[in-house]
């Protein structure tokens, strides 16, 4: 797009245009080029501090109803990502509000170093990092260290984002490594519930995570179609629909 292009579409001067591509370039949103700016060949992978805010209300609205799955005295597991960080966010408020005066009410293991920090100062949660290397676009640990610690846990239930779903082949991430530490989280839990806003279904993405056969419970919003839910359906899989609040 050039600076004229986005002059006309948003009403600005060219000066305002210059300095927001510039500030988008900085985000490592788009490329900027001689006159304007392009698509980032890797934005399909937006470090997750942009990618927060979109379908936020629908994120919320999964987070709640993932938590009412979720129990005192559980293992419960996270991998990194806006929706399950939200979850992990109101897992600790409903756990404060229902045991303020008690220590390690539920254990959580995690390789989103975002999470931890989040839950770490709850007195009610027992954290537990996998190591590893932190990737910066998702403060997700990777690496052999994540992998070898998680055949060593039992987990109760994982609760797992995603980038895409495709219902005949599988749940998909952008990164590699983030697809291998997140198998292994599958690997290590009894039960697995996937947090997903229906805009993933139809997504693809570099790296494939799991199959819906290894799954047991899909948390989504109303936005999933008719033909994507038969289809999870089929693959044994429960399906949970979350409705957002009204607006206003």
């Amino acid at each position: 797009m050039s600076v004229e292009r986005v002059m006309e579409v948003h009403r600005v001067s060219a000066a305002t245009a210059r300095r927001d591509l510039d500030a988008l370039a900085d985000q490592q949103l788009v490329i900027r080029t001689r006159g304007g700016a392009q698509a980032n060949a890797a934005s399909g992978d937006v470090p997750m501090r942009y990618r927060a805010a979109r379908r936020g209300r629908e994120k919320l609205a999964v987070a709640k109803a993932v938590v009412e799955r979720l129990h005192p005295h559980e293992v419960v597991a996270f991998n990194g990502g806006t929706t399950t960080t939200t979850v992990a966010y109101e897992l600790g408020v409903r756990m404060a509000h229902e045991h303020p005066n008690e220590d390690e009410v539920i254990t959580v293991v995690t390789n989103a170093v975002n999470i931890a920090n989040d839950l770490i100062v709850r007195p009610q949660m027992r954290v537990m990092l996998t190591g590893g290397v932190a990737r910066t676009r998702s403060y997700e640990l990777v690496g052999p260290l994540a992998e070898a610690l998680l055949p060593r846990v039992s987990i109760d239930t994982l609760v797992l984002g995603v980038t895409g779903i495709l219902p005949d082949l599988g749940l998909f991430t952008h990164h590699d490594g983030e697809a291998s530490v997140n198998a292994a989280l599958v690997g290590a839990a009894k039960r697995i519930i996937v947090a997903a806003d229906s805009s993933k279904f139809g997504v693809t993405a570099f790296a494939r995570i799991c199959g819906l056969e290894d799954v047991d419970v899909l948390v989504t919003d109303p936005g999933l179609l008719d033909a994507d839910r038969a289809a999870v359906e089929r693959a044994g899989v429960e399906v949970l629909v979350a409705s957002p609040p009204p607006m206003g």
